[in-house]
């Protein structure tokens, strides 16, 4: 009969993403989780079997969060391109500095690398667009392209202005995006 488990997983791999958020992928390690968690590296190599494992259920569990937030973002911002500019620029709240930005990316290279965390880039992709193109078009083939189109665009917008950062990120988006929609309406 096994023991059961002290802390849920749900707490360790929160701990774990906590980590990862700090230190890198490479700050990875069962004595740096041990460490983070309270739990023993065997206790956790027994639950996880090995390090890419216990990355992807903490990657896995951040995915949650995004996929969590974007809709709430999606439900609480108006149904008009100021609306996706909204919603934009609330899921760019945890950039402050650029240096999160920094650490996302070093995330991000993981989730390229692994395809059940692809698939899960795959997904959000398709549901922020969705969210977006409903915000800019009536029409459903526009709204597919638009919102692709803007969700290319913040992610550009962000990458440029971690390396100026210049204002604040959220200040930048703002007038970054309103000048795309300007475009748009022009061309």
């Amino acid at each position: 009969m096994s023991r059961p488990k002290k802390i849920p997983d749900e707490d360790i791999v929160e701990a774990v993403a906590e980590l990862l958020g700090r230190e890198g992928p490479a700050g990875l390690t069962f004595a740096a989780a041990s460490a983070a968690t309270g739990l023993s590296p065997a206790t956790l190599v027994q639950r996880y079997g090995n390090r890419e494992a216990l990355m992807r259920a903490a990657l896995l569990w951040m995915w949650d969060i995004v996929d969590r937030q974007t809709a709430e973002a999606d439900a609480t911002q108006p149904i008009d391109p100021d609306g996706a500019i909204a919603l934009l620029v609330r899921l760019s709240a945890g950039y402050g500095s650029g240096d999160e930005a920094a650490q996302g990316l070093l995330l991000l290279r993981e989730d390229f690398r692994d395809p059940v965390l692809r698939a899960r880039g795959v997904a959000w992709h398709k549901a922020l667009a969705t969210a977006l193109g409903r915000r800019l078009s009536t029409d459903p083939e526009t709204q597919a392209r638009l919102g692709q189109l803007m969700a290319a665009q913040w992610q550009g917008i962000v990458l440029w202005w971690g390396f100026s950062r210049e204002g604040t990120l959220r200040g930048h988006l703002r007038r970054e995006l309103h000048a795309w929609m300007e475009s748009l309406r022009s061309a």
